[in-house]
């Protein structure tokens, strides 16, 4: 009883972290967007989201391993096997050194094609998409060179240090974007340049910290053939799923820009701010309630990490409806008060996406427990490949002539159809209970 009562002060006081944290970064990360939009205009916005959500699409190679690196860091720490944990993190290192190198490759082989030949980019342009597309590629690559460290953090619940680090993000970028309006360069390029400059900053402090803080963080050149076959086998089959929540959110982005244009990808692209700022509510609480998921799991205790999942779910989505509810009746005067100018299609998009968060919302504690168990691949291969429907049900809906709002409303259905699938096969799994969930 005593140990329940310790994990829930300790989930209290680091959503507490989180949650002042999220607060700053709303009304910062908000107005940065005001202040970028009416920097680079509603095109070059547009194209600056197409272009960086292409390079998001490559993360599909490691977005797996990711979520690999973080469970089994999380796991073993739960376990108390500080030998393994010191493997676990060098491994983790070897693999993301390993994924930079053909991600890399794949970008400058088939990614500088696919922008200069099939995306829709205005003329005078292109040169600017060009200098986006490589400033995006090392932004992506520093992050994944920073996993390990960002995964020791959390799974050691320093939740107090993530949140500062964040606020430091948050108010660089809104530094940028003032630096981006005055500008006497290209404000595209200047824009993509200092991003990727940030990026390697925050790296650079979570790096520190977590080598100062934690002993597995001391990265060694030792090759564990097992371990290695282990994250990687895990990772696989995580992979499937990857892709498909990809090609739902880059994707479909990609998508617009082929078929409608950069103006769409600008409405989508603030959509898609307005999301993150709206799930941020949910999700500090999650980062907090994940660690405690995993290892409860690990030490034996499933009945304790089905009541977290429980708790999670309910309150993440009462926190998320109180917030929802009045955006989506007041979406058009938010937009205006928040924007000078608001594209076309924003609203609607906003609306879309926002009614996707809600149901969301319950299923990101049961991948939590799904991943804690290890036990991945029919779940993986079950839901993973109803959620690629998603991408070619899209695809479908526009070539037909449908309205971008259409293509965009699928994500709806297939969110619904897959917080069914999972808890159905949680079930089976861990004899998760179902009524009481619903």
């Amino acid at each position: 009883m005593s140990d329940t009562v310790t994990n829930s002060k300790r989930i209290a006081k680091n959503t507490l972290m989180l949650y002042i944290r999220m607060l700053f970064l709303m009304g910062v990360n908000l107005y940065t967007s005001r202040v970028i939009l009416q920097a680079l205009g509603v095109e070059d916005y547009g194209v600056y989201n197409a272009v960086a959500g292409f390079i998001a699409m490559f993360s599909m190679i490691s977005s797996s391993i990711v979520g690999a690196i973080s469970r089994f860091i999380t796991f073993v720490l739960g376990q108390g096997d500080k030998d393994k944990l010191k493997k676990v993190f060098s491994t983790a290192i070897i693999i993301q050194i390993s994924l930079a190198i053909i991600v890399v490759l794949l970008v400058e082989a088939v990614g500088v094609w696919f922008l200069n030949t099939h995306m829709t980019i205005p003329a005078g342009r292109e040169v600017a998409a060009n200098w986006v597309l490589q400033f995006s590629l090392i932004t992506f690559v520093l992050n994944l060179w920073s996993t390990p460290y960002n995964a020791a953090l959390i799974a050691h619940e320093r939740m107090g240090a993530f949140a500062y680090i964040g606020i430091f993000e948050g108010c660089a970028n809104l530094a940028i974007a003032f630096m981006v309006m005055y500008s006497p360069f290209d404000e595209l390029i200047v824009y993509g340049a200092f991003m990727c400059l940030v990026a390697f900053i925050t790296r650079m402090i979570y790096n520190f910290y977590c080598k100062k803080h934690f002993e597995e963080c001391s990265f060694k050149w030792t090759f564990d053939k097992e371990l290695f076959k282990e994250m990687f086998g895990f990772a696989g089959w995580n992979f499937i799923g990857s892709i498909s929540g990809l090609l739902r959110d880059q994707g479909i982005n990609i998508l617009f820009n082929v078929f409608n244009g950069p103006v769409i990808n600008a409405a989508r692209g603030l959509a898609t701010q307005v999301q993150a700022v709206v799930i941020k509510f949910s999700h500090n609480f999650y980062v907090a309630v994940q660690p405690q998921i995993t290892k409860s799991y690990a030490s034996n205790n499933v009945n304790e990490s089905h009541d977290l999942v429980l708790r999670s779910s309910r309150l993440a989505f009462l926190l998320l409806t109180a917030m929802i509810v009045p955006l989506i009746t007041e979406t058009e005067f938010v937009l205006q008060l928040w924007l000078k100018e608001v594209p076309a299609h924003t609203a609607t998009f906003v609306q879309i996406i926002l009614i996707c968060s809600l149901i969301d919302s319950f299923s990101s504690p049961l991948v939590y427990l799904m991943l804690a168990t290890g036990k991945i691949k029919r779940y993986q291969i079950v839901v993973g490949l109803f959620n690629l429907l998603n991408f070619p049900v899209a695809w479908f809906i526009l070539y037909c002539g449908g309205s971008p709002e259409l293509a965009q409303f699928s994500i709806i259905f297939f969110a619904i159809g897959a917080l069914f699938l999972r808890v159905s096969m949680l079930r089976s799994m861990t004899q998760f209970p179902v009524r009481e969930f619903f």
